[in-house]
């Protein structure tokens, strides 16, 4: 016991200042004898060395709460059995639910859950090939980073907005936020330009980029999920331009039907004028020639059939 102290000393001595306190420093090859000692035995340090770090543990590894998992895996590391694999591949297969959920609560309601789980079972499956068992790492954060870079990468894979465009819209929107944090209203083109440190031609040039980076589903339902009776799609707000209006079409046609029969109520001379001047597209002053009458006279029975007509069909209206 009191040779075991005495190298421990010794070696403590030797490498004092090369190690903090507390850590057992590493062996290190003597370039000539005066670094070996007083006497250059590299024997006597090598021997001294291995007793000192007698019963110092090595690393351990990896360390499975279930006997049946650690089975499978010497089963699948030693023998590489199809068998185990899989056996190892449904053990793991919650984590990966678990991991998808996680990335999928930052992701737009667009993406599916159940697509996000295959593509993190391709990363389980990596992990599980990859995973070295005699290192001190547990299996389940080893393949968690794994399966989450699986999912990331197959959703950049699938974005067909280049990664760069990505990030100018961060950009700005960020620019956006941090001035009107400052501002209290929002910022003009100038000073969007100004705080990304770009002109403002250049800003615009971003901005037509990022026209087309959000695109929704015109069969995307709002407010609900596919379970909600009565849901609206987006296509279902559109409006058409094309098409008539229903509601439209019925209110042009009775306010026609009615001015039809107030038209047909007023005087013999008024109607005519009225005909002459909306059907015809004749002048005040061409009608007076062709009833032989003043133009004055004409915009007289004018008001006077305009007046009568909007009273006959405010009264159609209160009927």
């Amino acid at each position: 016991m009191a040779s075991s102290l005495d190298a421990v000393h010794v070696l403590s001595a030797r490498f004092a200042g090369t190690a903090a306190e507390g850590v057992i420093p590493q062996q290190r090859i003597a370039s000539d004898a005066s670094d070996l000692g007083e006497d250059g035995d590299v024997a006597v340090l090598d021997a001294d060395l291995e007793l000192v770090l007698e019963g110092v543990p090595s690393q351990r590894g990896a360390v499975f709460d279930d006997p049946d998992v650690a089975a499978m895996w010497d089963a699948f590391k030693s023998t590489g059995a199809a068998r185990a694999r899989e056996s190892l591949i449904l053990h793991y297969a919650p984590l990966v639910s678990a991991v998808a959920g996680r990335v999928g609560m930052r992701l737009p309601s667009t993406v599916e859950q159940a697509d996000l789980v295959s593509y993190g079972m391709f990363g389980l499956i990596d992990a599980i090939e990859k995973y070295q068992t005699d290192r001190a790492v547990k299996f389940e954060s080893y393949a968690s980073s794994r399966i989450r870079g699986a999912i990331i990468d197959e959703l950049r894979a699938m974005d067909w907005v280049p990664r760069s465009v990505r990030t100018k819209a961060r950009a700005v929107d960020r620019a956006y936020a941090e001035l009107e944090a400052t501002l209290h209203r929002a910022p003009t083109e100038q000073e969007a330009a100004a705080h990304l440190e770009m002109s403002v031609g250049e800003l615009r040039a971003v901005f037509s980029q990022l026209a087309t980076v959000n695109v929704a589903a015109l069969d995307e339902l709002l407010g609900g999920g596919d379970d909600r009776p009565g849901g609206a799609s987006l296509g279902d707000t559109l409006g058409d331009e094309r098409t008539l209006d229903p509601a439209g079409a019925i209110d042009a046609a009775e306010t026609k039907y009615l001015l039809a029969r107030a038209i047909e109520q007023l005087g013999e001379r008024e109607r005519i004028v009225v005909v002459l001047y909306y059907y015809e597209g004749m002048t005040l002053a061409e009608i007076g020639r062709v009833l032989g009458v003043t133009e004055s006279r004409i915009s007289q029975m004018h008001t006077a059939a305009m007046l009568r007509l909007r009273t006959r069909l405010l009264d159609a209206e209160r009927v």
